[in-house]
């Protein structure tokens, strides 16, 4: 009998580690599938491994000279999944800098970084004198 009464004690334990989430972790987002282009307002798709708590989620885009735009956000279709809308953008590098707030409480603080790539020759030939001056 005393066997038992351990044997269920660590189900029970077991089963309740299965039910609490950790911080919540970027498992896919859709910059690895559908670039952004240059110079047209886009949506970005964050997936996490838990529920987020939007309310209290912030996204910034980050621009050169590390210059913070706050972003709206909405929720997403699925448990876990964040929509951000991104402004129209020039050709460059950027970033994603997020403080997302897990269902449980806990926080996470991460950065995506991600290119506008040029959507034209004329863009290319300006980036190219840009980068001359």
């Amino acid at each position: 009998m005393k066997y038992l009464v351990h044997f269920f004690a660590l189900v029970i334990v077991l089963v309740q580690t299965e039910l609490v989430s950790a911080h919540a972790v970027v498992t896919n987002y859709s910059l690895k599938i559908s670039p952004i282009q240059a110079n047209k307002p886009d949506q970005v798709t964050l997936t996490f491994n838990s529920q987020i708590e939007l309310g209290l989620s912030q996204v910034f885009l980050v621009r050169r000279g590390d210059s913070h735009e706050l972003l709206h956000i909405g929720k997403g279709n699925k448990q876990g999944e964040m929509l951000i809308n991104i402004p129209a953008l020039e050709a460059g590098d950027y970033a994603l800098s997020f403080k997302v707030f897990a269902a449980d409480g806990h926080l996470t603080e991460d950065i995506i970084r991600f290119t506008v790539a040029p959507s034209n020759a004329a863009e290319i030939l300006s980036g190219q004198q840009k980068a001359l001056q």
